[in-house]
């Protein structure tokens, strides 16, 4: 014989866990985007510092000291514009490059990117445009 007042326990355990589990699994990827908006504002003034003290923008983080993966697991992405022609940097919407100094994101939970932000493989990148004026998912820029 079964216990009905045990069945109905688990049965609201199960409604509650079908709401509670995709709401934890929502703060935690909202306290990675957060993290990494955060790592790349700290990587951008400790890059003004390094161009303060009298050099020219690193080639590479690593050159600079900056070291650092993203909350998914994978470095941050870093491109110096000197280095490259405005068709290799980050675009925005109307395909204008996103910054004039350099380029540093991060690929996002998908791990995927294109150099266009509206492209579907960059929505979730996160970014820095406007030469540091947003840091933020490509998506909302």
């Amino acid at each position: 014989m079964v216990n009905r007042g045990g069945l109905i326990v688990v049965a609201a355990l199960l409604v509650v866990g079908s709401f509670a589990i995709p709401a934890f699994n929502g703060y935690i990827e909202r306290a990675r985007v957060s993290r990494a908006v955060s790592d790349i504002g700290t990587m951008s003034l400790e890059l003004y510092q390094w161009q303060r003290s009298g050099h020219d923008l690193p080639a590479n983080l690593a050159e600079a000291g900056i070291a650092g993966v993203d909350p998914w697991g994978r470095p941050y992405m870093y491109v110096r514009a000197a280095d490259v022609s405005s068709a290799r940097l980050r675009k925005d919407n109307e395909l204008v490059p996103l910054n004039t100094d350099f380029d540093l994101y991060s690929l996002g939970p998908d791990g995927v990117s294109a150099l266009a932000l509206p492209a579907p493989p960059s929505r979730d990148d996160i970014v820095r445009a406007g030469n540091g004026a947003f840091i933020g998912v490509a998506a909302n820029y």
